[in-house]
């Protein structure tokens, strides 16, 4: 393993409690009831505006007027304080230093727009942490397509099959696949072990501090 590639929510950051309050203030702008932030688990995943209409389905309002509304108030709240009510998990920092310390690249790719995720990481973790950070761009296919995956291991010079893909849900799982790397779920985030499983993962991890071992599990 030459390159480590992570999601963001529910792999390296407990963002749940972050996305509910976003997603319910959106939804109380649009005269909408709240979602239970557990219920949360199974909308995210799939980028901003998949979760917006996930939310929006859950009340039969998912119109074009209130989808709009809903985004630009969610859009507003979340780039206003990027890290409310975020951390990241307990010991996943060192877990990654450890990694790097391997020799290991780290490169993290997550289906937020780009620009929150930038702004998200620059609070959270420390300069170094990661050699590429990519969120998601309009002239790049999100998660569960291949090509952030792809965009990574050509910019760091690392082939496809000396990558591990690590993330808490099947989107995550796909995406490795997809880009055949290999493939760690994690049982910390937003998903089950049975999610992951018939998503097909090579590796189950149970705990950050696994990640400093994750070479021996993927040899």
């Amino acid at each position: 393993m030459k390159l480590c590639i992570f999601d963001l929510d529910g792999t390296l950051a407990d963002t749940l409690s972050t996305i509910a309050h976003y997603g319910n203030t959106a939804l109380a702008a649009c005269g909408l009831p709240e979602i239970a932030t557990e219920d949360y688990k199974t909308l995210v995943g799939d980028g901003r505006s998949v979760l917006i209409h996930r939310m929006l389905a859950c009340f039969d309002s998912d119109g074009e007027e209130t989808f709009k509304k809903a985004c630009e108030v969610y859009d507003r709240a979340y780039e206003a304080d990027v890290i409310f009510d975020t951390k990241p998990y307990d010991g996943i920092i060192s877990a990654v230093q450890s990694l790097r310390e391997k020799g290991v690249k780290t490169a993290l790719l997550s289906n937020k727009p780009d620009n929150v995720v930038k702004m998200v990481c620059k609070k959270l973790f420390f300069d170094g942490l990661f050699d590429e950070i990519r969120g998601q761009r309009e002239d790049t296919p999100k998660k569960p397509a291949p090509d952030g995956a792809l965009i990574l291991a050509q910019k760091l010079g690392i082939d496809k099959s000396d990558c591990v893909f690590v993330g808490d849900t099947n989107v995550d799982i796909f995406t490795g696949k997809n880009a055949t790397m290999v493939t760690a779920g994690v049982l910390w985030g937003f998903r089950s072990r049975e999610e992951l499983e018939a998503a097909g993962a090579d590796v189950i991890l149970e705990k950050p501090s696994d990640i400093i071992n994750l070479a021996d599990f993927v040899k």
